[in-house]
């Protein structure tokens, strides 16, 4: 077993609930009225998100091993 193994679950998690945040705020299905700040709250998940998920294998490549 790998030891990373639970690290990249959590990163997995962390991500799934990120991105869950960001498409009710994008979709508004959730969400009746966006909060003003909700842009810079987009931006912020969005900027701590894209550098990790740019240094993550694309999960096809990890199913394929």
């Amino acid at each position: 077993m790998l030891k990373a193994k639970p690290n990249l679950e959590l990163r997995i998690r962390t991500l799934k609930r990120d991105w869950a945040i960001v498409y009710d705020m994008l979709s508004e299905k959730k969400i009746v009225a966006l909060p003003v700040n909700s842009n810079i709250v987009v931006s912020l998940i969005m900027k701590n998100l894209l550098p990790s998920m740019q240094k993550i294998e694309p999960l096809g490549k990890m199913l394929k091993q």
